[in-house]
């Protein structure tokens, strides 16, 4: 019978070895440096070393492959258990199913959701329903392929963790060879996308932030301060919120901003239930015209793409995250509900009065209403460092090479330069969102649709895809929305930007934090999504 062979081999590596079987093998060695991150868990801690701080040498197995199939390689391979990566994980502070939940809730539930009403009044109400359920479906499948392919190359190059970055890299350079020598485009394309969107979501933030406060503040005062010292004043909360150590000990800080919010949709679902008229009497279906200003808020409002792997990677139990009743179906499941909620309720309401924010059509007089601005600015506020970290991963993970004596002190500064930075940038350009919202909508299109079908086209090359190629038309069909998504998210963003600049008010929703829409402080950020975007 006639064996197949399968070759998993990382691209960097050296010091090719055999071992006492005569079979090629790489030694896969580890530096033994403590991350100093919690989200830093590229590197294995399964007793491998790595010296002088050359880059990571993953083994080189050769084995015979029975029915092309990888994974039945890895659970058969010499008659032997299949190595688990997950048993071999070894973290400081592992964060629990009830954690992550709360972190992935809370990623995907910000001030986007607001949004809602107006997206279903550009989609009408039937098919508002059904395109959120859609865009819910499409966002969550790539996140499950993101995560599913890790899980398939954990196993092959014997990691126990990979940030999206490696997830990206490692799949390039073990693929077909003509996809080989992309590997180091793919991890910088996905950095690159990762940080621009974050850091700036971090800096629309502290506008964010500002704002919602600013309002309420003048409103019982009545002495107008420049957005730019609300902003300012927000530095030194921001930086200590920067300084919580690990995922683990920020779970508390987002349970509070999931009560923040909760309780401000609570209050602001007990204006929307009252005085309702009949739904069949509302527009079931909405120009064709108007359907990318829906796509445009609501993907880029779900969309948590950048905090998925590094979510995973602090798992105690990494293996829970996907599955059928995993924490990614539990959470998106709950956030699609509350957003199809919100979305139609809204709309019921105030029909073609909708304004931005459903927050707008509230009573500025009311103190309830007041109450709804400031529980999302601290919602805001409690999110931030969920969104921050995608960035410090970035960025220490490129430069704690540098400083390994006193490495703890240095990422301390590391932290407090980034968080000064994008609040900086929020002073200086205060209507940065326009701008933000095309990087979110290029980044996170590309990042959270496209990126996770091609890394499975590569992963599962070599295995087939499945009956009929069945994985093929469907990876192609969400290329097809993923590429609409980002050229209807840019051409939104391309007209704020006009809008903004021209001196004309924007003709497309003003953003959930923009609470005075005669002022259009911020262009569409919406597009920036939610917690990955807001």
């Amino acid at each position: 019978m006639k064996k197949e062979y399968l070759i998993l081999v990382d691209f960097l590596f050296k010091d090719l070895q055999l071992d006492p079987n005569g079979v090629a093998g790489v030694v896969l060695t580890s530096n033994g440096v403590q991350s100093m991150t919690e989200l830093e868990t590229f590197l294995p801690k399964d007793g491998s070393n790595m010296k002088d701080g050359s880059a990571a040498k993953y083994k080189v197995t050769v084995a015979p492959v029975s029915g092309g199939d990888p994974e039945a390689f890895l659970n058969n391979a010499d008659g032997k258990k299949e190595w688990d990566p997950f048993k071999e994980r070894k973290i400081e502070h592992p964060t629990t199913d009830c954690d992550t939940l709360t972190h992935l809730l809370k990623a995907s539930l910000g001030t986007g959701i607001l949004a809602m009403p107006v997206a279903f009044k550009n989609s009408g109400m039937a098919l508002g329903i059904i395109f959120t359920i859609l865009v819910a479906l499409v966002c969550t499948h790539c996140a499950y392929v993101l995560v599913k392919c890790a899980h398939v190359l954990y196993k092959r190059t014997r990691v126990t963790a990979m940030s999206f970055a490696d997830v990206g890299e490692v799949a390039f350079a073990n693929g077909p060879p003509w996809c080989r020598k992309f590997s180091k485009l793919a991890r910088i394309s996905i950095l690159g996308g990762l940080f621009a969107a974050y850091f700036g979501t971090c800096s629309v933030y502290t506008v964010i932030i500002a704002q919602n406060f600013q309002q309420v503040i003048e409103h019982h005062t009545g002495s107008p301060l420049n957005i730019r010292v609300y902003i300012a004043a927000f530095l030194i909360p921001l930086i200590l919120l920067s300084w919580v150590p690990n995922l683990k000990y920020l779970a508390p800080v987002s349970m509070v901003a999931n009560v923040f919010m909760a309780v401000g949709l609570g209050i602001t679902f007990y204006y929307l239930v009252w005085d309702l008229g009949s739904p069949w009497e509302m527009p079931q279906v909405a120009p064709f015209m108007n359907w990318p200003q829906f796509f445009s808020i609501t993907i880029f409002a779900m969309e948590a793409i950048g905090v998925v792997m590094p979510l995973e990677n602090s798992m105690k139990t990494p293996q829970h995250f996907v599955g059928i009743c995993g924490v990614l179906n539990k959470g998106m499941g709950g956030v699609t509900m509350i957003y199809i909620f919100l979305g139609f309720l809204g709309y019921l309401k105030y029909g073609d009065a909708t304004l931005g924010s459903v927050t707008l059509n509230l009573p500025t007089e009311d103190y309830a209403a007041q109450a709804v601005k400031i529980l999302v600015a601290l919602a805001v506020y409690c999110t931030y460092g969920l969104q921050y970290y995608v960035c410090l991963e970035i960025v220490w993970d490129g430069v704690k090479d540098r400083f390994k004596n006193n490495a703890k002190l240095y990422e301390y500064i590391v932290r407090t330069v980034l968080t000064a930075a994008a609040v900086l940038l929020a002073v200086a350009v205060p209507t940065i969102g326009p701008f933000l919202g095309l990087i979110g909508a290029l980044c996170f299109a590309f990042l959270g649709l496209i990126i996770p079908v091609f890394i499975e086209f590569i992963v599962y090359w070599d295995v087939g895809f499945g009956p009929g190629n069945w994985v093929v038309w469907k990876n192609i069909l969400i290329l097809i929305f993923g590429v609409l998504a980002l050229v209807f998210g840019s051409y939104t963003s391309i007209l704020d930007i006009i809008k903004e600049y021209s001196g004309e008010t924007p003709d497309l929703p003003i953003p959930p934090y923009v609470e005075e829409p005669v002022v259009p402080i911020v262009g569409n950020a919406t597009l920036l999504g939610t917690a990955a975007p807001l």
